[in-house]
């Protein structure tokens, strides 16, 4: 059995996402964002962005170009997704109909910003769910939430048990605006975000929430894009402290330093492997390695290193790539 099958049932599977979601809006750069990620692999995704990236007023052609992306050859990987309009925007449901109905094939989520509450959330995927059904694609397209406003992050733990939920971000930037001035501007900054007690609070929520139900949660924007050591010091934080498998991208150089911020470190992953090659041994009872014990609690731990190494494109030995992935579903 690979260690999948040995430790874990299948509901308490997250579901495996790149740990970087890359946002663009702009023609020009969501094209430059599939080559890079032609360039990279499937270690991060491209969402097209229908909400922020359309112009107004052509809002409906820009949603047909961001279908036209979805099935171009430049989706390489089948990891594009696309931000459509908020719930109560009259441009929702034409979004939602014209990337169903023109990309439904290949569209690997739909992100769904600012629901004010579970019941925001129903709407949307009752929408969603029927143009699914009346395109006859016969396939669930994953749904993602973007919690910004208070309604969500008060029903946040409802919204993450959402059986159709796939991920809930984080949007700081919304979020410390709904507050009317009560949180200053410094909380939207790559150091402040992690110093205001109320932005802290709705981190801890969401990522709670997410793992409570087996989601994944993805954290804010980094805005300063030019400086990177705040942007990698900030995603270790997200990764290391917060719970987060996953975090936004909004300009192309954010995206490797993200990558590499959710990576385990190489002795991390050698270690991860080195425990769990015992434990197979074992046939999965508890083991000595190194005068620490071990059992399933932390082989669960061990091979989730694992899958995050084999997500950020670290290098895995051969054999363990044949005997725990290749040969199994992963």
């Amino acid at each position: 059995m690979t260690p999948r099958e040995a430790l874990f049932d299948a509901a308490d599977v997250a579901p495996a996402l790149p740990v970087c979601d890359h946002y663009s809006g702009v023609e020009a750069r969501m094209r430059k964002s599939l080559e890079l990620q032609g360039e990279l692999g499937p270690v991060f995704d491209v969402t097209l962005d229908c909400e922020d990236g359309a112009p107004v007023g052509g809002e409906a052609e820009h949603a047909q170009l961001c279908a036209e992306l979805v099935m171009s050859a430049a989706n390489r990987f089948g990891r594009v997704g696309a931000r459509v309009h908020p719930v109560d925007h009259p441009s929702f449901e034409h979004d939602v109909d014209t990337l169903v109905r023109r990309a439904g094939a290949r569209l690997a989520y739909l992100m769904v910003p600012k629901p004010r509450g579970l019941a925001d959330v129903q709407r949307a995927v009752d929408q969603i769910d029927h143009f699914i059904r009346i395109h006859g694609h016969g396939r669930d397209i994953p749904v993602h939430v973007l919690v910004e406003t208070h309604g969500a992050l008060c029903e946040v733990g409802a919204i993450a048990a959402h059986p159709r939920i796939e991920s809930v971000s984080f949007g700081l930037m919304d979020f410390v605006s709904a507050h009317r001035g009560a949180i200053p501007a410094s909380a939207m900054s790559a150091e402040g975000q992690f110093a205001h007690p109320l932005v802290l609070r709705a981190k801890l929520e969401i990522a709670a929430a997410c793992h409570a139900h087996a989601k994944v949660p993805s954290h804010c924007v980094v805005t300063e894009f030019k400086d990177l050591r705040a942007l990698s010091a900030a995603a270790t934080r997200a990764c290391r402290e917060f719970g987060y498998t996953r975090m936004w991208s909004i300009h192309p150089d954010q995206v490797r330093t993200i990558v590499e911020a959710f990576a385990p470190s190489a002795a991390e992953t050698d270690l991860a492997i080195e425990i769990l090659r015992a434990a197979q041994a074992a046939q999965w009872a508890p083991i000595r390695h190194r005068d620490t014990l071990h059992d399933r609690a932390s082989y669960r731990y061990f091979w989730q290193v694992v899958e995050r190494a084999r997500r950020t494109g670290q290098p895995l030995p051969a054999e363990v790539r044949q005997a725990w992935f290749e040969g199994a579903a992963a």
